[in-house]
């Protein structure tokens, strides 16, 4: 039976240290989350990472925009946060509506606040290896493979689909901690021989139960990053009750990856805090 890569509890864990390093540092983060619309996946994850603020210490504020917000009433605020001398970091949840353009949004936040780790600068940086903020998901996932004692370098890791904020930041992560890396997508070839040469497989594709046993080599450690509604449960892009058996670790959905990327996200908006705190210069 494979080993249950429980992200609740080292999330849990790692809040709770957090929140003992911001009461001994006497800085107060302030994290400051937009979002527009009323989309009830989107409310929910705002709502828990106001909750992760809470049980750390760190302020925050929820700026909410109707769903037929403009582009330019969202860029209006942005400014303000950037110039908001009590704000650290600032996250825009995403998706955005179709009408808003999301990379003139994201692009609008200072680098030194963007705590999400989207900004083309930041993007850069971790691409060139020398990374600031990285995108709270894949890093997220590093922590966890990390605290749970899986050794990456060396490994052959897949992951599956693209993103900006998932598949190609997860590449670069793991391709800085030297892992041999292969990226696939919906045109890629064979799929399923891809998959099964993975010592660590990623994926992100948003497919409920796409990744079944026969696509998994024997052994390899599986990482699920998709969250699917089906019939009012949530399940990931694995078929989680046929691959535990032939896998030697995995993630559950729910329980697994969500909870690392927020509290990566509180561990990102400290920093920011730290690093403003010090007039650093990055």
């Amino acid at each position: 039976m494979a080993t249950i890569l429980d992200g609740k509890k080292i999330a849990d864990m790692r809040l709770e240290i957090l929140k003992e390093e911001i009461e001994d540092s006497r800085i107060y983060p302030r994290l400051a989350t937009v979002i527009v619309g009323n989309d009830p996946a989107s409310q929910m994850y705002v709502r828990m990472k106001h909750r992760a603020c809470e049980k750390t210490g760190i302020g925050s504020v929820g700026i909410e925009f109707a769903g037929d917000a403009t582009t330019d009433q969202v860029l209006q605020t942005v400014t303000q946060l950037n110039n908001d001398a009590d704000i650290d970091g600032i996250l825009i949840q995403l998706p955005l509506p179709k009408q808003v353009d999301t990379a003139r949004v994201i692009t609008a936040v200072f680098p030194e606040k963007d705590v999400d780790g989207f900004h083309p600068f930041n993007l850069g940086l971790l691409f060139s290896g020398r990374p600031r903020f990285e995108p709270c998901t894949p890093k997220g996932i590093m922590t966890l493979l990390s605290e749970y004692k899986i050794e990456v370098a060396g490994t052959r890791a897949v992951v599956v689909g693209r993103s900006i904020d998932v598949g190609r930041p997860m590449a670069a992560l793991f391709t800085n901690a030297d892992a041999t890396v292969t990226i696939c997508h919906s045109k890629t070839k064979d799929l399923t021989e891809e998959l099964r040469h993975a010592d660590i497989l990623v994926s992100a594709i948003g497919r409920a139960h796409y990744i079944t046993r026969e696509m998994v080599r024997p052994g390899a450690i599986v990482i699920d990053v998709g969250i699917n509604n089906v019939n009012g449960l949530l399940v990931g892009d694995v078929d989680f009750e046929q691959v535990q058996h032939v896998v030697s670790a995995i993630t559950p959905v729910p329980g697994g990856v969500g909870p690392m990327t927020i509290a990566t996200l509180m561990e990102n908006t400290f920093t920011a805090a730290n690093v403003r705190s010090c007039d650093t210069v990055w």
